[in-house]
């Protein structure tokens, strides 16, 4: 597994070449994994990017974020981490992850 760093504080891992088996999602007080097979879409752009799972959505918000995009697509990213407040401000170059959540899919709710 290769590590790829968004800045000097928050890595995000990438699986290389084969595909992992999902993906962690680490919170500040919870973590999640979720199945690659699960996977529906990712959309988004330098901004913000969600990404669509059948029981849960994750949205992602920053700036410089396309290549997440890109990663999200190819179903390479491994891990993904949530930055703590004062990582914020160490960013180093254009790509900058400020806030990563997870918003479970109720039944019967039209995601829009």
């Amino acid at each position: 597994m290769n590590t790829a760093l968004s800045d000097n504080r928050q890595p995000r891992e990438t699986a290389a070449p084969e595909r992992p088996a999902g993906l962690e999602v680490v919170l500040l007080k919870r973590t999640f994994v979720l199945p690659w097979n699960q996977f529906l879409y990712a959309e988004g752009g330098d901004d913000e990017i969600r990404a669509a799972f059948t029981t849960h959505d994750v949205l992602i918000k920053g700036s410089g974020l396309n290549s997440v995009l890109v990663e999200l697509a190819a179903q390479r990213l491994a891990r993904l981490e949530q930055p703590g407040r004062a990582d914020w401000l160490a960013s180093k170059g254009g790509r900058l992850i400020r806030e990563v959540s997870v918003v479970r899919i109720e039944a019967g709710h039209d995601v829009s």
